[in-house]
């Protein structure tokens, strides 16, 4: 790198933001592929989101994260959407392009797939019903990678039942919907099982659902990783299932937006999870 080069910087904007793992998960790449970069966390307020964006780039930003409360807002203010981030209604990856173009892609669908993938090899989409717990931004993204792949069907259930029959306008007469009081019921039978709700997180209430029709055969995973592993994947593991963290699908999650920005594409490997675990 030239003394005129400048410094590639990507960041995460979110609020709050000071809770965020990313810096720390970006910051050990950059370190191991000896990259002269930097990323850092923005705590910036919905209405100042736009005039941010405007400026980052002449700043030397090549992109940025997006995060809560921020991921519907800002398909809007993109130049480009990419059909995954129009599909889901939310992006988490912003690229900076060198003509001044903002480009918008959502790539938590991605993330939990090779999480799922990394952890639980032998999972197969295509073998039964998937059970999914919740119908927000992350719920649409799994929904939509798991319809991807051939889950023949998916049944969701959500504390407020019109957030999931507009799953079921949106994604087809693959998605049956089921009334949160009765979401014991629907793992009957499910191949996966996918809590997308912040139920079981560290403040927040416990997972109450009742696993009792919850097959030993299933492959269970939680979007939750604090605590790293929650009430329900240590439930189900007793009952015999295959269990997968949620930390993986964060860790997926943003190598592609870091391959995007510093030109490498990282390995999301023992060495990572170390790195964002450690206090």
């Amino acid at each position: 790198m030239t003394e005129n080069t400048r410094i590639p910087l990507a960041g995460v904007i979110g609020s709050p933001i000071a809770h965020s793992r990313s810096p720390r998960l970006h910051g050990h790449w950059l370190k191991t592929y000896g990259i002269n970069g930097f990323y850092i966390p923005m705590d910036v307020a919905a209405a100042d989101l736009a005039e941010v964006l405007i400026a980052l780039p002449k700043a030397g930003f090549v992109g940025v994260n997006i995060t809560i409360p921020h991921k519907e807002t800002v398909l809007a203010l993109a130049d480009v959407v990419t059909d995954r981030a129009a599909l889901i209604g939310a992006a988490n990856t912003l690229i900076f392009r060198p003509d001044g173009r903002i480009h918008a892609d959502n790539t938590d669908g991605y993330g939990f797939m090779a999480n799922l993938r990394q952890n639980a090899p032998n999972w197969d989409a295509t073998s039964g019903p998937a059970a999914v717990l919740g119908a927000g931004g992350a719920a649409r993204a799994v929904i939509a990678s798991l319809l991807e792949v051939g889950t023949p069907e998916i049944r969701v259930a959500n504390r407020t039942r019109a957030r999931a029959e507009a799953l079921r306008h949106e994604f087809g007469a693959r998605i049956i919907v089921q009334d949160w009081a009765q979401a014991g019921n629907m793992l009957d039978g499910a191949a996966t099982v996918v809590n997308t709700t912040s139920l079981g997180m560290q403040g927040k209430p416990d997972f109450r659902v009742p696993l009792d029709a919850l097959s030993p055969k299933a492959v269970v995973t939680d979007l939750v990783y604090a605590p790293l592993r929650t009430r329900l994947l240590e439930e189900a593991a007793a009952i015999g299932c295959i269990t997968v963290d949620g930390l993986g699908m964060l860790l997926h999650q943003a190598a592609p937006g870091f391959e995007r920005w510093f030109g490498i594409r990282p390995e999301v490997d023992a060495a990572t999870r170390a790195a964002v675990l450690a206090t």
